[in-house]
């Protein structure tokens, strides 16, 4: 027997039905928000994601998907969504476009060859927003309030963001010299990843999962306090639209994010649910104000985040939000004869025209077999053909809640169908 690759998993079923609410609400809402959809391929030019996430990073280093294809380009399967919609707004030169900023929406799978755990697989979807053209701090709190907003409304009351910020390029190098001195001492009681990290990128050892609870990082120097007053007032600006919308927020010099080409703010979504376990971050990002520059296009300010779909559909069984996730179906119709199912076919295509769910019987059942398939898909009315009633143009509608049952001329069935659901 052939089984599924170790880190993916099939979605049908009530899982299904959870990827689908979530897909559905968040472009919902990044609709509101007036953020237009995208979709980027599923693989690129590894060269794409090697000079935007970073040659040294863990996604890079250790987790991408690469192999030479058939016409021996080097390409890789998409490890994060940023990536390929900077190339796209290049490629399509939508910096010319007249509506400005350019905010966008995705949603689809990434590849990252990790260690499976609950909520991270190889195999993953995401979705994300991306807002390029816009430099402004209520640009970063739009953002981050979005985020905010789709978690709230999936019913997850315990979220908070963390967030930080890099700093603009001068603030950077003053922490960057502030913590390597501080960290020399110490680098050779860090795990290896960190040794390496203290010679390519220091400020990485920060998001070192291994080490995140040792207090050599604990009592690390903040970059708060390296900021030049420029940074400093924008970080405190985008703090203070964060109050204006509602949004629940914490302080934590920490977060770097683990990609080359974040500035400025960053910020993750955490909840403190058990089930997760070590895998408490929901969603992710911040700004990114050089990476169109560095791929070729014009001087671009960026901001934007991603969330994992898969932890997602975790908290919510957990939250037990199947009563919230309806998949019940508006009309059963029953026929056992060859007769009734022809009427049968004409009138759920009608109904199904007239957008509404519903569902028939094609397994030659009979009559109670199907009263028990409507129970099992709760169905809401059902329709019960008899050949005798047809012949004198006459149907029987009964409501399963209230179990009431009615006459109805054939010619009025579908107004009083629409009528009652």
């Amino acid at each position: 027997m052939i089984i599924k690759p170790k880190g993916t998993y099939d979605i049908y079923g009530s899982d299904a039905k959870y990827y689908n609410y979530i897909n559905s609400l968040f472009s919902t809402i990044a609709e509101y928000y007036n953020y237009k959809f995208i979709r980027t391929p599923i693989f690129e030019s590894s060269e794409l994601f090697h000079r935007t996430v970073g040659e040294t990073s863990d996604i890079v280093s250790k987790e991408t998907y690469d192999f030479v294809d058939r016409g021996e380009r080097n390409v890789t399967l998409r490890p994060e969504g940023t990536a390929g919609v900077v190339r796209s707004y290049i490629e399509n030169k939508m910096y010319g476009e007249v509506n400005q900023p350019i905010k966008l929406y995705y949603s689809g799978p990434m590849y990252r060859y990790e260690r499976p755990q609950a909520g991270r697989y190889r195999e993953f979807t995401q979705f994300g927003v991306e807002v390029l053209g816009s430099d402004l701090p209520i640009q970063d709190a739009e953002v981050i309030s979005l985020a905010y907003r789709v978690l709230e409304e999936m019913g997850i009351d315990n979220i908070t963001v963390k967030i930080n910020t890099l700093g603009d390029a001068e603030s950077r190098v003053n922490y960057r010299e502030a913590l390597v001195k501080y960290l020399e001492p110490h680098i050779n009681n860090l795990c290896p990843d960190c040794q390496n990290r203290f010679k390519t990128n220091p400020l990485r050892i920060l998001d070192c999962k291994a080490d995140k609870d040792s207090d050599i990082l604990k009592n690390a120097p903040s970059i708060l306090d390296y900021l030049n007053e420029e940074s400093k007032n924008r970080f405190d600006k985008v703090l203070e639209y964060l109050t204006i919308l509602d949004v629940d927020y914490e302080l934590d010099s920490n977060i770097v994010r683990g990609l080359d080409y974040y500035n400025h703010t960053v910020f993750e979504l955490v909840t403190d649910m058990p089930e997760l376990g070590n895998a408490s971050t929901l969603g992710a990002g911040g700004r990114y104000n050089n990476l169109v520059e560095n791929l070729g296009g014009p001087s671009t300010p960026c901001v934007g985040w991603a969330c994992g779909v898969d932890r997602l559909m975790i908290i919510l069984k957990e939250l037990n939000k199947d009563s919230e996730i309806t998949d019940n179906v508006d009309v059963y119709v029953m026929a056992v004869n060859d007769e009734e199912r022809l009427t049968a076919a004409r009138l759920v295509q009608d109904l199904r025209w007239s957008e509404l769910k519903v569902e028939y019987d094609t397994l030659d059942r009979g009559l109670k077999a199907q009263f028990k398939a409507a129970d099992r898909i709760n169905a809401r009315l059902l329709v019960i053909l008899n050949s005798e009633e047809l012949n004198k143009g006459i149907i029987t509608v009964k409501d399963n809640l209230t179990k009431e049952e009615v006459k109805i001329d054939e010619n009025e069935i579908i107004d009083y169908i629409i009528s009652n659901l």
